[in-house]
């Protein structure tokens, strides 16, 4: 048993219930996310922005939503000099690649340092280190505020060591997912908190950590990560995140190494996540969500107390194949209710 199974052995009750929640809105999700090309292309493009002013404001840039949104308007037409304009215009453009190109992406070293010479590619003192694991020691520092940073969390991987780490995580990794080892939110939190704590990258390794977060839970089917911003999220928790790390971090290499302080951290912020994304589907309404054929089934449900399949079917006026469809999406989507069994099944709209 490696290190990483270890960890993943061990995991609280508390945890397990987090999981649990997150796969049952995961579900809802799936079912009732139909949500018109309009809505989905507004929220994306503000979850860009928002995200990459969240992301970059953590590791001390100074740029407001406002402020990042009035760059990117120029971004064809001029050249940045300002450090944080150029990390804001990096993180932007690697984003967006990734919620529209998350499928083509696969999951290995090489994409990791093609995202970091991404993520860096306008960022002119960076230049020499694109790309390429560190090649001197650095550290991980809290940053407050001002951008000044108030102290270092904890010491990091040694550069000779962090390509025969890297190697050991990604492959580990990439194995856990195919074969499903573990849980994929599991595997994913594993793969961010060591990924952190051996800071493969002389900079960027923050941001590129919350890209790769994307990367991954797109990859694992939940698809709501390009509607409502992840990194937003983990801003408006900056100490409880610094907080998590730390724990958690501190009994690496250790006999007791304990992650479950950071998975705790991690899943809270992923099941807000995933409860805003349902609350955009619930805030739209309903009609939008079904085709015209699905819409009569609803509405007829709306005059009755309850009804059978058959008697939807017949009143209608829909065949009985799409009948069930659609008492299938509303039941996912929490909109109706089974009663009974067998021929006797019944249904009946929630208040």
């Amino acid at each position: 048993m490696n290190k990483f199974e270890a960890r993943l052995d061990n995991i609280s009750h508390e945890i397990w219930a987090k999981i649990t929640q997150i796969e049952e809105l995961k579900g809802r999700w799936s079912a009732g996310a139909q949500l018109s090309p309009q809505t989905l292309g507004r929220l994306k493009r503000s979850v860009l922005i928002t995200s990459t002013g969240a992301s970059t404001r953590i590791e001390g840039a100074k740029l407001s939503d406002e402020d990042i949104e009035k760059i990117l308007r120029g971004i064809s037409i001029q050249k940045f000099t300002n450090r944080d304009e150029q990390e804001v215009q990096g993180y932007y453009e690697l984003l967006q690649n990734v919620f529209e190109s998350w499928e083509e992406q696969g999951f290995n070293e090489s994409l990791i340092k093609h995202f970091h010479k991404e993520l860096l590619k306008h960022v002119e003192k960076d230049t020499p280190h694109r790309g390429d694991y560190k090649k001197q020691e650095n550290k991980v520092e809290m940053i407050d505020a001002q951008g000044k940073s108030i102290g270092t969390l904890f010491d990091t991987t040694p550069a000779y060591l962090t390509p025969k780490e890297m190697t050991e995580l990604v492959e580990w990794t990439k194995q856990a997912l195919t074969e499903k080892k573990y849980h994929p939110l599991l595997i994913v939190g594993n793969f961010i908190v060591e990924f952190l704590n051996i800071h493969p990258f002389q900079d960027g390794n923050g941001r590129l950590s919350r890209i790769l977060t994307n990367l991954l839970l797109l990859q694992q089917g939940y698809l709501y990560m390009p509607y409502v911003s992840h990194e937003k999220l983990i801003e408006d928790s900056k100490p409880d995140y610094y907080l998590a790390l730390r724990k958690s971090q501190k009994t690496f290499k250790t006999d007791k190494e304990d992650v479950n302080t950071w998975l705790d951290f991690f899943l809270t912020i992923f099941l807000k996540q995933s409860q805003m994304a349902i609350g955009l589907i619930t805030a739209e309404n309903i009609e939008t969500l079904l085709s015209p054929k699905q819409l009569a089934v609803w509405k007829y449900l709306q005059t009755v107390e309850e009804a059978t399949p058959n008697e939807i079917a017949e009143k209608a006026d829909v065949a009985r194949p799409t009948v069930n469809q659609v008492l299938n999406k509303l039941l996912e989507m929490k909109k109706v209710e089974r009663i009974g069994e067998g021929a006797g099944i019944r249904y009946r709209k929630l208040l």
